[in-house]
């Protein structure tokens, strides 16, 4: 099965909220998604994000490996493992799924269960409520075009024994990546940026967590007037 990205598409006409900030959102007394994040509220709804993130893409990354023909590995989108019964075998899937506009919002979500669907359906739906706001600019010395191609600032993410540090990268360097790494960047609106990862970077699910624990790094660390517009730092939608 292939990964392809497709549009999220979802009749929000026909939504019932149950939250207050749902309700909040289907009477359009909410309008930002910006707003939502600022105040530290939580999104408990992924109708919420589809109002007000219209064009949000999704994914599903390699995460996993399948038998091949004739023996040996073959890349998939299904982490599979088996429990040993007295009944047989019992298969569990799991998998990764990011979702974005590719201008500034980014979600990353896992899923599993005993089947290929409802962990998918999982992954989306986690991925929806853990959508986050990434700041974006020019911060590389060789470039200084003050547009948000590439980000800030060198940042680092963690998770296992994985790190990975992203790095600004001049306009029309790319993106200097592994091959699941690039999907995430290309889901946030990131087009530059190089990156070094240390650790057993084997573990894909390790390495792609930390990715996003980088990206949320953008956010987190403070950035003074002047730096904002010497790197043109946009934070979200330009």
């Amino acid at each position: 099965m292939q990964n392809k990205e497709n549009t999220i598409k979802v009749n929000i006409e026909s939504w019932v909220p149950k939250t207050k900030l749902g309700k909040l959102v289907k009477s359009k007394e909410v309008n930002s998604f910006d707003d939502i994040l600022e105040r530290g509220e939580r999104v408990l709804e992924p109708e919420i994000a589809y109002a007000l993130l219209p064009g949000l893409e999704s994914d599903l990354i390699f995460v996993g490996q399948s038998k091949g023909k004739f023996g040996g590995g073959k890349k998939s989108i299904w982490k599979t493992t088996q429990k040993k019964t007295k009944e047989g075998n019992k298969p569990n899937f799991a998998t990764l799924a990011i979702v974005g506009n590719k201008d500034g919002f980014i979600g990353m979500g896992y899923g599993k269960s005993k089947e290929t669907v409802p962990a998918r359906e999982k992954a989306l739906r986690k991925s929806t409520l853990n959508i986050i706001r990434i700041r974006r600019g020019c911060g590389s010395w060789e470039c200084g075009c003050k547009e948000p191609h590439s980000i800030p600032f060198k940042v680092s993410g963690k998770c296992g024994s994985v790190t990975i540090t992203l790095i600004p990268a001049a306009k029309g360097t790319s993106l200097c990546a592994e091959k699941e790494i690039k999907k995430v960047l290309e889901t946030a609106g990131i087009k530059d940026v190089y990156s070094k990862t240390i650790g057993h970077t084997a573990t894909k699910l390790n390495m792609l967590k930390a990715c996003f624990e980088a990206l949320k790094e953008l956010q987190k660390t403070k950035v003074n007037s002047e730096s904002r517009m010497l790197a043109g730092v946009v934070e979200g939608r330009k």
